[in-house]
């Protein structure tokens, strides 16, 4: 694997290129999730598409995306100011046109030479990002740190932190598509952005929470005292590794659904490589089969299945929901693996306008998600529509990219599915996973079960890296 190191000129803070509104805007309830004060990280990387002219070419992709992003900043002028702790706790924006940092870099590798095709790990992928500091602490902080790093072949990367506090993976994928746009001479924005936090506030905020009803209809029996391995293991002891589903392995896993017909003919890929990596999972991590397991579908509200809580186009804020569905150890690897799909699709389709108000109601109290001492739980998001919404550049095309494993550690315990291209030029899903140590020969052990009777070289399953 190349190595390479990046020569980052000075951080320079990029202000909205326009005054500004001052002022101090208020955050939603889920935005406002102590477990979402973090730095999310997102890199992609671009080819250059020589002899492009629809759209010209600037001399220096860093210079114009750093102009953009001031351009940019004047219609997304909150992510310009600084989050402060206002009366009780709760966060809020003061838009004081601060700025946010951009780093200008170069890279003496080409593209071609990061990987082929290009998946995770990434090489040196802390060289194409610039430094957030503590990735926890986002009070009275820059929101956004972007470096743009130029390659030899005239390709470039672009590595971001942005605080989650601010904005979603949809609201992120969002600003950065605004900046794309104006980089490539776009008069304004094509979608306006829309701040509208009332929509997820509530208005009466109850002195304790009810109990959490999840998927199947029962209350969580939560622990006062963790025992999850998940929670108790040092993140040094943790390594990870991304694993690749082409069209061979999901056809391989579709295989154990025969004779289930609900389950094998409307299953979606991330419905059935969930189900199997959620078993192989628990099963990896010891779990006994009394104690409850749980998994976590992060789900984006703007989707179609929200006909109830309408947000509006534009909205950048916090606006996923994450139901729960749980079971004992026993219950979930002892059924065939159509019961475990069906759960997980039950799971998606039990969110109705009462389950989001109880859980923004929830988190207004809590000011977290899941609620505390809920352990031996599998968060899953599903990311692969960052692929086909990502930033356009016209003169410069996507080839790869996602959230590395890279930045805030301990956000990333659960898996996000990413859409990439395997070494055949198929379109796959790669999917991270982190795990100690110990478990995660268990984890690899486990999954080529469900795979064995896949012809394709196993080998080409798996991509190595550690922590």
């Amino acid at each position: 694997m190349v190595s390479f190191k990046a020569r980052r000129m000075q951080p320079e803070l990029v202000s909205p290129a326009r005054p500004t509104p001052s002022e101090t805007k208020a955050l939603s309830d889920l935005d406002d999730q102590r477990t979402l004060r973090y730095y999310e990280t997102v890199i992609a990387f671009f080819r250059s598409r020589h002899g492009y002219t629809s759209h010209r070419q600037p001399d220096d992709p860093a210079k114009a995306i750093k102009a953009a992003l001031a351009e940019a900043l004047v219609y997304y002028y909150p992510i310009a100011g600084r989050l402060r702790e206002a009366a009780g706790g709760k966060l809020v924006v003061d838009c004081t046109a601060q700025g946010v940092v951009f780093v200008e870099a170069d890279a003496d590798v080409r593209l071609e030479e990061l990987g082929k095709p290009l998946l995770p790990p990434y090489p040196c992928v802390e060289e194409l990002l610039c430094d957030a500091g503590e990735t926890r602490a986002v009070i009275g902080k820059p929101l956004v740190l972007m470096q743009v790093t130029r390659l030899k072949c005239g390709g470039f990367v672009i590595g971001f932190h942005m605080c989650h506090t601010i904005a979603d993976g949809f609201g992120m994928v969002q600003f950065f598509r605004c900046v794309a746009e104006l980089t490539r001479g776009e008069k304004v924005p094509t979608v306006l952005p829309v701040w509208r936090r009332e929509l997820l506030t509530r208005p009466h905020k109850s002195s304790s929470s009810s109990p959490t009803t999840h998927s199947n209809g029962s209350s969580s029996d939560y622990n006062s005292k963790s025992d999850d391995v998940m929670l108790s293991t040092p993140m040094d002891d943790m390594v990870v590794q991304y694993f690749l589903f082409g069209p061979r392995e999901i056809a391989t896993l579709r295989g154990h659904l025969r004779g289930y017909q609900l389950a094998a003919s409307s299953a979606t890929s991330f419905e059935l490589l969930t189900a199997v990596m959620w078993r192989c999972r628990t099963i990896a991590l010891g779990y006994e089969s009394h104690q409850r397991v749980r998994l976590m579908v992060t789900m984006n509200a703007r989707g179609k299945w929200n006909q109830h809580t309408l947000i509006p186009w534009g909205y950048y804020g916090n606006a996923h929901v994450s139901p729960i569905a749980e079971a004992t150890a026993g219950e979930l690897c002892g059924q065939p693996l159509a019961h475990t799909v069906e759960l997980v699709r039950r799971t998606k389709l039990s969110v109705t306008k009462e389950c989001m108000e109880s859980m923004v109601d929830t988190i207004a109290s809590t000011r977290q998600w899941p609620p505390p001492m809920m352990d031996r739980i599998y968060e899953v998001s599903d990311t692969k529509w960052i692929a086909t919404n990502a930033t356009q550049f016209g003169w410069a095309e996507l080839v790869g990219g996602g959230i590395p494993l890279a930045g805030d550690l301990t956000s990333k315990l659960g898996s996000d599915h990413m859409r990439c291209k395997n070494q055949d030029g198929e379109h796959s899903t790669i999917v991270s996973v982190l795990l100690p140590k110990p478990a995660m020969e268990k984890f690899s052990s486990e999954l080529s079960v469900w795979l064995m009777n896949n012809k394709h070289d196993e080998k080409n399953l798996v991509i190595l890296s550690s922590l």
